[in-house]
């Protein structure tokens, strides 16, 4: 069976959506699959078939999610169901100059997520809009490689 990955996406102006999508193209080329999937109106029930996730999310006002986010994030938190059958990985969007609340979205996803079990497979990817680098040429970048080590490099599409 193929590694299929599914991006939640978390985002207030759009930048995350483009990210994703990116981020989809390049997966998708490399042999695997990916769907894209909003966070708006998703509760925890997302993960409750387990599976492979990419949280793809912008921070938002203090080192909150995106408004878009809010629900499944407070679902989360609220009935704090068993993930042992998830396993993700993290793009967090941010802005060094707002060094308090940097990529703090993406953070507190994964704090969640770990704390209910799920398992994050390599490194979370913070990207700095203030690098003067595109978000979503650096995912793309490193998205193929984060696959291959991290997750099954054996599952490519036949």
């Amino acid at each position: 069976m193929s590694l299929s990955i599914t991006i939640l996406v978390g985002t207030m102006t759009g930048t995350a959506e483009m990210v994703a999508q990116e981020v989809q193209s390049t997966v998708e080329a490399a042999g695997y699959h990916a769907s894209i999937q909003m966070m708006d109106g998703l509760d925890a029930g997302v993960f409750a078939g387990g599976g492979t996730f990419l949280i793809c999310t912008s921070t938002y006002g203090n080192g909150d999610v995106p408004d878009n986010a809010q629900a499944l994030y407070g679902s989360l938190e609220n009935s704090r169901p068993h993930l042992a059958g998830v396993t993700y990985g993290v793009i967090a969007l941010g802005d060094r100059t707002y060094k308090d609340t940097y990529c703090q979205g993406g953070i507190r996803f994964d704090a969640l997520l770990t704390e209910l079990g799920a398992k994050r497979a390599g490194e979370i990817l913070k990207h700095d809009a203030s690098s003067g680098t595109l978000p979503e040429e650096v995912a793309a970048q490193w998205v193929v490689p984060w696959v291959e080590q991290h997750l099954a490099p054996s599952s490519k599409i036949a």
